[in-house]
């Protein structure tokens, strides 16, 4: 088996047209089911579905995710269209933005070490930092294509307009934001933007964090889940949004699909540079996940899903 290929905006690499987000394998969802050993078997087995964008960053452990990505690519790092990220730091008061030149380009170097690589394939500012005009952590960002550090520049969670600006000094070729059938903010101006500007756009969370599976419950999150605190998995907000489940269930019923498999090709059906990166750390949900690349949903299917309410309760 070997999924779908899709290119990344007009200028960018050609990947799986579903992708892998490795945050959740070390990071913000609980220590409970942690398996650094089965983590990286899932990696790998990505790469043999054709599961080729592999997306992690500095700050999940922090610095722990990239070890065990460049672990999992040890000779097999060409295969991938491996990405990451800069921009965040985890301080004493939480996680800060930082973008600041002089972090930006020390970042790089550490997060090369880290992977065990000497370039990464698409380097991303994680958040765009206020305190910092975004033209000059851009220029800094830009400075380390030019070395030969990184191949593509993306932006994670920005607005057109720090998009344009940046666009401005360096190609932007990916943006990355939550897009999933209960966070549809992109469907307004971003994705629009990318569309216009032959940006890919790899949605994250694009299973609503799990929620939209069918398969997480009210009091399932362990102390380390940063979904325990989240306002749309109170047992309240998880009761009401049950509609959207049952509602994607009814379409994956009619398509003979999963409930995950029909989520996720609702993404795929919002644009043809449009790859979702699904985090998993178990290798049949990855198997289940790039499996949806082959779905193939109605007009009534997706005038279906199109109408479902929006969710209760707000992102984070």
């Amino acid at each position: 088996m070997s999924i779908p290929t899709r290119t990344l905006g007009t200028a960018g690499p050609t990947v799986g047209a579903v992708g892998l987000g490795c945050m959740g394998m070390s990071w913000a969802y609980g220590a409970a089911e942690r398996d650094d050993a089965q983590s990286q078997e899932v990696v790998r087995r990505a790469l043999d579905l054709g599961v080729t964008l592999i997306d992690t960053a500095d700050v999940y452990g922090p610095f722990t995710n990239e070890e065990l990505v460049g672990a999992a690519l040890r000779g097999r790092r060409d295969q991938a269209v491996l990405a990451t990220k800069c921009g965040l730091v985890v301080g004493p008061d939480g996680i800060v933005k930082d973008g600041r030149p002089e972090h930006v380009r020390a970042a790089i170097d550490a997060s090369l070490q880290r992977l065990g690589t000497d370039r990464v394939d698409l380097w991303q500012l994680h958040r765009v930092d206020p305190d910092v005009p975004v033209e000059e952590t851009w220029g800094a960002m830009a400075e380390q294509v030019a070395a030969g550090k990184a191949r593509y520049l993306g932006m994670s969670e920005v607005g057109v307009a720090g998009l344009e600006a940046a666009h401005a000094v360096h190609p932007v070729a990916t943006v990355q934001s939550e897009l999933s059938l209960w966070t549809r903010d992109p469907l307004a101006e971003v994705l629009p933007w990318c569309e216009a500007n032959g940006v890919g756009f790899l949605p994250f969370s694009p299973l609503g964090r799990g929620f939209l599976t069918g398969t997480v419950s009210a009091g399932s999150f362990d102390d380390g889940d940063f979904r325990a605190r989240n306002p749309r998995f109170t047992a309240e907000a998880m009761a009401a949004n049950t509609a959207l489940v049952d509602a994607v269930a009814v379409v994956a019923d009619r398509v003979g699909a999963t409930a995950a498999q029909v989520a996720l090709a609702w993404v795929l059906a919002q644009g043809v540079t449009v790859v979702p990166i699904p985090g998993t750390k178990k290798v049949h949900y990855l198997e289940e996940n790039a499996a949806s690349a082959d779905v193939v949903l109605s007009a009534q299917d997706l005038a279906d899903l199109d109408a479902l309410p929006a969710p209760v309760g707000a992102r984070y």
